[in-house]
């Protein structure tokens, strides 16, 4: 049926291979891409390495289990992810509108996962197959281990094991937890008796069972009662979330236990090159090249994902991959980039050399490597470690290697990058070269916002180191005599964020004459210390109180703040400035936000004329259109300035999108399910 150069994705695959049983079923809720930033695919690929049979069942219809018969019984056992994102974040915007459309589905068409798409796909496979071993990883497995609070069911669910009925929970990376299950799956070891593998979690009736020196956390019920309770919880999941000091963690579950023992080593070079050295042929199926194909290789077909790991702890990042980063060896991704140089529609140009951030190569710290990630500081914020070893120099020289491939025009970054440690890096040669060869266009970074209390909520740094890497930016872009701009991503309604703090943000950027494109609303994904934040409304690390919006109108506003150009959000941001005394920035001055409407009475009742959309106020210099070399490129007054990268509107997040928002990790390039 198709060549042999994929995985077999039916029976006749299997059969046109000789095959007439298998051992692994991969079940993913994404269209099948046989790439390296496709987690289903690089765990089929891994198992296929060693030994095994195996075949892929890509979204298949969940409204009975006929898909999973048509494909036979595996011999081993079921492998099952929602796919790259949290099934319920690829169907849903941070309103609770149904997307519509999934880029990692053939031709964009949306509604081909189930929400909540692990627990679906186990169930079908346990009614196709009955007592088979069912192990579930990939982002949503791995963010909903323990009991988290959904956003969408705005209530604390079970660990998503309970639910799907599946034996194994893997978590993180699941490279080294997936073979060693694999191999004692073949050797005919019950599944009932596989609670003791790192990097996995398991229900179990008698704790005694755990392998590890451990700790109890809240109960699913304790978490469900009691907000401080589910606080406490996610700092412990948090502080034990290492390879090095990390202990097994116990939550009661009804009558049973969750077990999530601690997590596995991350690979090292040597086990990261043989990874991407696997057989991929990094193209979509040609099952779907009558549907318009997958849109999400667009994105990915020329780049390459040379670390994993990230150094900070409030994203789902450090949750999924770990805080500890470890990096590829530069003649892997050499072999890797040369080999795209013969690729058909190959034209000269590496899209990204990245991953969860662009700029790491090495752990933050030699302390790191010897007694772990420090439990309740983080790297860089609110200001870099005494310890941090910020040196770049190593990423350098591998871009340096990629330009001088044969057949290689441009090596583009555009992964995210932390700013603040290019600037905590005293080698600034790193961030010269950035911006001499490796931009196209526009460079990805996230100052999130400008008052530092809330910055200190999203584990940012302060709004001053922005400021100081902006002011080296435009210099550098000066000296080059480049025309490039920085894309910054702005955060409404964080926990932590008041009316008076969006209206501090608002001033702030137009006391610089910038109108953001980039907003983002505050989307509380599954397993974040955010989310902690927003459904308890305590910061787990102090147990102090934070501020949390949660009135959509509120939201709204925040958002409409960060927008005041904007016609249609002229009423909202009257309203808000109303709310919080601020009528001073209603007016003509240069310092106002808007002005008023015609007889506008300050302090008064003015409601009535809120739906006359006066022109709004320009920006500082009175003036639009295109803004200096080295400056926002989203911050501007230009025609464009009203379109906004609303990830909260009908859109699904894309595989480009979706590598940059830094509180929705779950759609960040760098941290797909394995």
């Amino acid at each position: 049926m198709y060549p042999e150069i994929f995985l077999p994705v039916s029976k006749e695959d299997m059969h046109d291979r000789g095959w007439w049983w298998y051992d692994f079923l991969i079940v993913t809720g994404d269209a099948y891409v046989d790439h390296p930033s496709f987690g289903p695919t690089v765990i089929g690929r891994l198992l296929e390495s060693e030994g095994y049979r195996v075949a892929i069942l890509s979204q298949p219809d969940w409204h009975s289990c006929q898909d999973f018969l048509d494909m036979g019984k595996p011999k081993l056992g079921v492998m099952i992810s929602s796919g790259n994102l949290d099934s319920m974040v690829a169907n849903y915007t941070v309103a609770k509108k149904r997307r519509s459309e999934d880029f990692y589905s053939p031709g964009k068409r949306a509604g081909l996962r189930p929400d909540h798409a692990t627990i679906v796909y186990a169930n079908r496979a346990r009614e196709a197959f009955g007592d088979i071993p069912i192990i579930i990883g990939g982002l949503e497995a791995s963010l909903r281990r323990y009991a988290h609070y959904d956003y969408w069911d705005d209530k604390v669910r079970r660990s998503i094991l309970h639910d799907s009925t599946a034996n194994i929970l893997v978590y993180g990376m699941g490279e080294k937890a997936t073979k060693e299950i694999a191999r004692r799956l073949k050797k005919k070891e019950p599944v009932s008796s596989i609670t003791d593998v790192r990097g996995t979690a398991v229900l179990i009736t008698d704790p005694d069972v755990c392998a590890y020196p451990h700790i109890i956390i809240p109960s699913y019920q304790e978490c469900v009662d009691d907000k401080v309770a589910y606080a406490e919880a996610t700092r412990k999941e948090y502080e034990e979330h290492d390879a090095v000091r990390g202990r097994a963690l116990l939550q009661k579950h009804d009558n049973r236990w969750l077990l999530c023992n601690p997590p596995q080593k991350p690979l090292n070079t040597q086990e990261l090159d043989a990874v991407a050295d696997l057989p991929y042929t990094r193209e979509v199926h040609p099952m779907y090249d009558d549907m318009g194909g997958v849109p999400a290789i667009e994105e990915v077909r020329f780049s390459c994902i040379h670390n994993r790991g990230c150094i900070g702890d409030f994203c789902a990042l450090a949750f999924h991959q770990g805080r500890t980063v470890t990096s590829r060896s530069h003649e892997s991704v050499i072999k890797e980039v040369t080999a795209m140089t013969k690729h058909p529609l190959w034209k000269g140009y590496v899209s990204d050399v990245g991953g969860p951030t662009a700029n790491f190569r090495h752990a933050s710290c030699a302390d790191q490597l010897k007694r772990g990630v420090c439990p309740n500081k983080q790297c860089l914020a609110p200001t870099a470690c005494k310890n941090l070893d910020a040196d770049e120099s190593d990423y350098l020289t591998l871009l340096r290697k990629l330009r001088a491939i044969p057949g290689v025009k441009k090596v583009f970054v555009r992964s995210g990058i932390r700013y603040d440690y290019m600037m905590a890096d005293p080698n600034q040669e790193f961030f010269s070269e950035l911006v001499r060869y490796h931009i196209s266009g526009q460079l990805k970074v996230a100052p999130e916002h400008c008052v530092n209390s809330v910055l200190d909520y999203m584990g940012k740094p302060h709004i001053e180191v922005y400021e100081r890497f902006m002011e080296r930016y435009r210099k550098l872009n000066t000296k080059y005599d480049k025309d490039q701009y920085i894309v910054p991503y702005l955060m409404s309604s964080h926990p932590g964020s008041t009316i008076n703090d969006a209206i501090e943000l608002a001033e702030y950027l137009h006391a610089r004459g910038r109108v953001p494109e980039q907003v983002q609303d505050f989307y509380p994904t599954p397993g974040t210390i955010s989310t902690c934040m927003y459904h308890t409304g305590i910061n787990p690390w102090t147990m102090e109180p934070v501020y949390v919006a949660k009135d959509p109108h509120e939201k709204a506003m925040q958002r409409a703040l960060l927008q005041w150009t904007r016609p249609d959000k002229r009423r909202l941001v009257i309203q808000a400035l109303e709310q919080a005394g601020r009528t001073d920035l209603i007016g003509y001055g240069k310092e106002c936000l808007v002005r008023p409407d015609k007889g506008y009475n300050k302090g008064g009742n003015n409601r009535s004329n809120h739906n006359n959309h006066s022109t709004p106020a320009q920006s500082k210099n009175g003036k639009s259109g295109k803004p200096a070399k080295g400056t926002d490129k989203d911050f501007r007054s230009g025609k464009n300035a009203h379109k906004s990268d609303n990830r909260s509107g009908k859109n699904a997040p894309s595989a480009k999108s979706g590598r940059n928002n830094r509180n929705a990790k779950s759609d960040r390039r760098g941290a797909k399910g394995r």
